[in-house]
């Protein structure tokens, strides 16, 4: 008796659980403990039903994080729309739109995409664009090397950067992984003869450069020297360049552009705003060499209208540059506050940087140099004819012109290749 009232006082104290009845097994008998009394009575025929959890008894499932990425993932595989009734209808994707999506969360992971059919491929570029794959710092340089190497200007045939340092500054490797450009705008980058870009001009990925765009980059005749010494000697590197803008450059002189000779297709050329000394003596030698005349009226070449990013990676240039963008905006608040600084005269006014605008005015005040093929007909504006006496006596006067330059220039050939050039030479 003293155990079945310490039985009777254990339930009592869990009495606020509706455990059921309790059984007990004594000498081969079954007996059924009683709550109320607190004794114990054999067993009835007559029991209510057992119930093996209280009625408010609940149970919460908990899911790790790998199984709610997982869940997340078989969501994926659906297409959630609604009807004219407002209810939900989900159906599934097809198979090529799974692997699809597999494959461009994974595009680093490719190995080679040489052979791979374009169609596919640039749905796949679209795909992994969408998840900004390419903005990230390592592994999109990765997926985006595979592509320029299969596709080269399908993925992009003209870049225009112009006045975009900083995304050449952060994207640098990213920008030299394009093959197979056809027009690359630099203007007003302000890059020098030094800078990395410059050097992977001369490099035989981009030999396809037609329309090179160099205005306001603080060039002088050195940075000339570097990108003309393959073409000069090797005949590699922008041997296919028609048209070329290098004005607003003051420190290319004279010398600088005899190095321009050695481009045989140039087409158009802008060097308003340089440091020439004798304008009329290089007018003079531009035509009677690669025979390019004085325009007179500016060129719409010119004008940056026509050189547009284009290609697959038109967006990754525009996600690149509102990273850069973003990351730009705290400094927009420490030049408020600076302002505000300058308002109460605590610190000193510094000046702005000069803007590649009033760069343009002081070219267009300076005079225009730019010169065009006249047997080219789609490089320049419709210009006024000169009135000619004979174009039998002006062949015969040109004629003569380049043989008395080819005497000059054959006897000071062994001049133009310095010590500097041959060591340039053997990096390629």
């Amino acid at each position: 008796q003293s155990w079945s009232r310490g039985m009777s006082y254990c339930l009592h104290s869990e009495s606020h659980l509706d455990a059921g009845p309790i059984y007990v097994r004594e000498n081969g008998k079954l007996h059924v403990v009683n709550q109320g009394a607190g004794g114990i009575q054999n067993v009835t025929a007559k029991t209510r039903p057992f119930s093996l959890f209280s009625r408010s008894f609940s149970v919460e499932l908990c899911m790790n994080r790998e199984d709610d990425r997982a869940r997340r993932q078989r969501t994926d595989h659906f297409i959630f729309t609604y009807t004219k009734e407002g209810n939900l209808r989900y159906s599934a994707k097809s198979l090529f739109s799974l692997v699809l999506g597999y494959i461009s969360d994974n595009v680093d992971h490719i190995d080679s995409l040489i052979g791979f059919p374009e169609q596919i491929a640039e749905k796949l570029f679209s795909a992994a664009e969408a998840r900004q794959k390419f903005t990230e710092p390592v592994t999109g340089l990765r997926a985006l090397q595979k592509f320029t190497e299969a596709y080269g200007s399908l993925v992009l045939c003209s870049l225009c950067l112009r006045n975009r340092y900083l995304v050449i500054s952060e994207k640098l490797e990213e920008i030299k992984s394009f093959r197979e450009l056809t027009c690359l705008d630099l203007s007003c980058c302000k890059l020098g003869d030094e800078h990395e870009l410059l050097e992977h001009l001369t490099k035989e990925a981009l030999s396809s450069v037609k329309r090179l765009l160099l205005k306001d980059n603080s060039l002088s005749d050195a940075g000339l020297r570097r990108m003309t010494a393959p073409v000069r000697v090797l005949k590699k590197g922008l041997e296919n360049l028609l048209v070329l803008d290098l004005s607003s450059n003051p420190e290319i002189t004279d010398v600088g552009i005899g190095y321009l000779l050695s481009f045989k297709k140039l087409n158009c050329l802008d060097i308003s705003g340089t440091g020439l000394k004798d304008v009329d003596a290089v007018i003079k030698r531009l035509q009677t060499q690669i025979g390019l005349v004085h325009s007179k009226v500016p060129l719409k070449e010119f004008d940056h209208s026509n050189c547009k990013t284009e290609g697959w990676a038109e967006q990754t240039v525009l996600q690149w540059e509102q990273a850069v963008m973003e990351a730009m905006k705290p400094q927009d608040n420490l030049r408020s506050r600076a302002a505000a600084l300058r308002f109460y005269g605590k610190t000193h006014r510094i000046k702005e940087v000069v803007k590649c605008t009033l760069v343009e005015a002081e070219t267009k005040a300076s005079g225009n140099l730019q010169f065009y093929k006249e047997k080219v007909q789609n490089c320049h504006l419709p210009l006024k004819k000169e009135v000619a006496g004979s174009h039998e006596l002006k062949n015969n006067k040109k004629r003569a012109l380049a043989e008395q330059e080819r005497e000059r220039t054959s006897k000071q050939k062994h001049l133009c290749l310095t010590v500097e050039d041959w060591d340039l030479l053997n990096t390629y």
